[in-house]
């Protein structure tokens, strides 16, 4: 009998970092540019009635610039970004009726899926806020996980996926020491998620872009951490819960389609796609 198993992600590493960042902003282009000199993925969250029109240009000084439909579709289909919905209008969900929420929701889905070309399952909390019912609107409607704003200040993996908190945001004011912690010390046992959120723009109005390009080098490029959007995250979480261990667990199946890693009683062992009956 194991005395424990537990999930590492791939590759048999325990640490895992995301981002995630809303809106559809001009901001975004430079962001993912900083991201992807650094191996560094993450998830944009995007309001589908609110690209800019074609031709659009803005007051000078104006720091909250939506890109168009055509700007986003080029930007995020770069490697290492996934695309997840924001409510087609950016409304503040709990406050409408339920059908209406509903509508915000699927109709947002659907129109990013018939942009981008590809399922999306992903959804970013309008404004943070919401309440059962419009968790329960997004179970519906199909979605995955949803990322609210409340800070844990922690790297603990999420257990109820439809209130994905983050660890924190990138102005908080613990942000490197929380960086610190998670590069120089490692997890007891279960594995450790650094999930940072923003918006592009605000490196712009608060004029620290500097906070990211000091933090991007530092979090980017270390062999024991996974880089991956918030749904390949959330994937893999899944295909670990969907192991089949036999009642003494000498045995286990794995029907997903991608190998999973576990610590089974502190020693690494992959459990690859679609195995049957595994000895463990």
């Amino acid at each position: 009998m194991h005395s424990s198993v537990i999930m590492r992600f791939p590759g048999g590493k325990s640490k895992a970092f995301t981002m995630s960042y809303d809106d559809g902003v001009e901001q975004d282009i430079r962001l993912i540019e900083l991201m992807q000199k650094q191996g560094v993925k993450g998830t944009f969250n995007l309001n589908s009635d609110c690209f800019a029109a074609p031709g659009t240009t803005y007051p000078a000084g104006q720091v909250h610039r939506r890109m168009t439909q055509e700007q986003c579709l080029a930007l995020y289909q770069r490697e290492g970004v996934e695309v997840a919905g924001h409510a087609t209008g950016h409304g503040f969900l709990q406050l409408l009726p339920q059908p209406a929420a509903i509508l915000q929701i699927v109709e947002d889905r659907k129109n990013l899926e018939h942009m981008m070309g590809k399922i999306i399952r992903g959804f970013a909390y309008p404004y943070g806020t919401f309440n059962d019912t419009v968790v329960e609107s997004l179970r519906a409607c199909g979605v995955a996980y949803a990322r609210t704003t409340l800070s844990t200040h922690k790297f603990d993996m999420p257990t109820d996926w439809l209130r994905l908190n983050p660890t924190c945001h990138h102005n908080d004011e613990r942000l490197f020491e929380l960086t610190d912690q998670f590069l120089n010390e490692s997890p007891r046992r279960e594995p450790w998620l650094f999930y940072l959120w923003g918006h592009a723009y605000e490196f712009e109005g608060r004029d620290n872009w500097n906070l990211i390009e000091e933090f991007l080098p530092r979090i980017g490029g270390h062999e024991d951490v996974w880089y991956a959007t918030n749904i390949e995250i959330y994937e893999y979480a899944r295909a670990f819960d969907s192991l089949v261990f036999s009642a003494d667990s000498a045995l286990v199946t794995n029907p997903s389609a991608q190998d999973v890693y576990v610590l089974i009683d502190e020693k690494p062992v992959c459990i690859p796609a679609g195995c049957v009956n595994m000895q463990i």
